[in-house]
């Protein structure tokens, strides 16, 4: 049954459509500023997030009892979306998932007392996914909420209040636009005659496809229950962020609408970037990244401790603490926040494998977290060794490689620092810093590195810190560039997402397009070239030039053994003067639709 509002908007709605009129608006529009637009008011707000650095996000739902099983068949990589995966029925996902959920060992405060342990400042819990389900007493929904389980308990009220205990930022995830639940949301496809879901992918923007007809219904859903349910939410639980996903699901209009909403019941409340493209208060984020390109403003990235996000009995690629690790210095280095994603089971607890995963990162963090939290983007280059954050006066350097010689050199650092140690050495544990040129410092450090994952050393300086971002070729070793690095030049080319096996290159179509690099040649010589690529297809044998110092390398795509399937190709050999310059790679011909995927570019010196 509709509500009367509901009803109003449905009416008003179909006679503008039948019209040919644009659809009623339910909700006055308010001030909206773009995320490339200066906005104070946003940049107050989200202060406390972009200090943050590293967050949690919980993926737990009724799902997890599953584990991304269904009657003895098993899902897809994402457990949280079996019942899409299974098209399992709404009253059979009630009355056989839903209600018989009891977490009876669900214990807040041991979870925030870990999350606070790993080190991490703010905490993300799924309020509700896109099975529609509330993990809360819901009173727009009671029907399909926590309160219909065998629980019976709040766990977003104990967990909020744990939160605040432990010095944590608290806030939800909420599916506003995928509903498998309600009968006018767009994605149920297997109960109703809904588009978002599977049927219709090659017409995801239904609204202007092949289903206008449904903007109506739509519209209702998102007045029925996407609103009410977030200002449930906000009213309720007070949240310092709300977490939105599958914007591409309604139209940029519905999406404005709710964020208006938000704006409406809190104007203080931090909204992520996957509500309206370019809005919110922080950009759109990657999903399970393993490289990061370069991304200009404040962002998130949101990698899982295996492939799933909600517990997965099937998934037990669970990767190792180092990797988080590391991963959280490069997200840190280039100005974003790493929310570290775990599945919760079904009964309440948090599965041993990721548990080990957390404590070993708060292990690292416990004397390295001043690398991490409050710092911004590094004004260095990648280095050899690892990479380096900031904070104001003082630079962290984290060395994934340690020298074996004890010799470390930071590249492109123009400005002497007045103090090197490792990070929390006593002040009388300095480390000799000699200057090697310009650009380049040399740090005596021991032999046997602090820490076998990522030894810290903090430089302070009396000023601001001059620096080149250019990248040092030094003339022994290999120098690996990787695309992420690098900058991406015209429209015919893009990054792909940086999960493992697409940190390359997408879609490079464009003569005009390519990638460049500012490097620095420390010393003349000739270098031996090579490039990690993939082809899509055999069809992909264009051709392209490598130019650096005004020498230009030129080569053919060969395809390679399998689609998308890296390589590593040798491209010859090239004479370079010292100094600094860019290296560009760029298409000569085009062939199969498609250039390459490219990963990496390696100059090796000849001797």
């Amino acid at each position: 049954m509709k509500s009367p509002v509901c009803r109003l908007l449905l009416a008003l709605a179909l006679a503008a459509f039948v019209a040919n009129a644009a659809p009623v608006r339910a909700v006055d529009p308010v001030a909206l500023h773009a995320l490339d637009e200066a906005d104070a008011e946003r940049d107050a707000r989200v202060a406390w997030h972009e200090a943050a650095r590293f967050g949690c996000f919980i993926h737990w739902g009724v799902y997890a009892d599953l584990g991304g099983e269904w009657q003895g068949r098993k899902g897809g990589t994402y457990s949280e979306h079996i019942m899409r995966q299974m098209k399992i029925p709404r009253a059979v996902y009630l009355d056989q998932v839903a209600k018989p959920f009891n977490p009876s060992k669900f214990d807040a405060d041991a979870w925030a007392r870990l999350f606070r342990d790993t080190g991490m400042r703010y905490v993300i819990i799924t309020a509700k996914h896109h099975d529609g389900f509330a993990m809360w007493p819901s009173q727009v929904t009671p029907g399909f909420s926590i309160a219909v389980t065998q629980f019976k308990r709040d766990p977003m009220r104990e967990l909020r209040d744990a939160c605040a205990k432990y010095g944590l930022k608290f806030g939800f995830y909420y599916s506003h636009a995928f509903d498998w639940e309600h009968p006018d949301a767009p994605g149920n496809d297997w109960d109703y005659d809904n588009p978002g879901g599977d049927k219709n992918r090659d017409d995801p923007n239904w609204w202007s496809g092949r289903r206008p007809d449904f903007l109506p219904r739509a519209q209702c859903y998102v007045t029925e229950k996407s609103i009410p349910q977030i200002q449930e939410l906000i009213r309720t639980y007070h949240p310092d962020i709300m977490w939105f996903d599958t914007p591409g699901k309604l139209p940029p209009a519905e999406n404005r609408r709710i964020l208006e909403a938000v704006r409406a019941a809190d104007p203080h409340v931090v909204v992520n970037g996957r509500l309206l493209a370019n809005y919110g208060d922080y950009k759109n984020t990657a999903d399970r990244p393993a490289e990061i390109p370069y991304t200009a403003g404040h962002w998130e990235g949101i990698p899982t401790t295996n492939d799933s996000y909600g517990w997965s009995r099937i998934d037990q690629g669970h990767k190792p603490p180092e990797h988080f690790i590391q991963l959280l210095a490069k997200i840190v280095s280039k100005g974003g926040n790493m929310l570290l994603n775990l599945g919760p089971m079904g009964d309440g607890r948090i599965d041993p494998k990721d548990e080990q995963i957390f404590r070993g990162i708060g292990a690292w963090m416990q004397k390295n977290s001043a690398s991490v939290v409050g710092c911004s983007r590094t004004p260095l280059a990648v280095q050899s060794w690892g990479t380096s954050t900031r904070q104001g006066n003082r630079l962290f350097l984290h060395v994934f490689r340690w020298p074996a010689d004890g010799r470390l050199i930071v590249g492109g650092l123009r400005s002497d620092p007045t103090k090197a140690r490792a990070l929390g050495a006593p002040p009388s544990a300095k480390y000799d810093v000699r200057r090697l040129s310009a650009d380049d410092i040399e740090i005596s450090v021991p032999r046997q590195a602090p820490d076998a994952t990522d030894s810290v050393i903090e430089l302070t300086f009396a000023g601001d810190i001059a620096t080149s971002f250019a990248r040092r070729i030094p003339p022994t070793g290999t120098t690996t560039l990787h695309v992420m690095d690098g900058e991406l030049v015209g429209k015919g080319v893009r990054y792909g997402d940086g999960k493992r096996n697409n940190d390359s290159t997408l879609e490079w179509k464009d003569l005009a397009s390519g990638v460049d690099w500012p490097v620095r040649v420390v010393q003349a010589g000739r270098y031996r070239v090579s490039a990690n690529y993939a082809t899509t297809s055999s069809a992909n044998t264009g051709a392209f030039a490598l130019t650096l110092a005004g020498r230009t390398l030129a080569a053919k795509v060969r395809p390679t053994e399998k689609p998308a399937g890296f390589a590593t190709v040798e491209l010859g050999e090239i004479d370079l003067p010292a100094g600094e310059s860019k290296l560009s790679i760029r298409p000569t011909e085009i062939a199969g639709g498609d250039l390459m995927r490219l990963r990496l570019i390696e100059l090796t010196p000849v001797r």
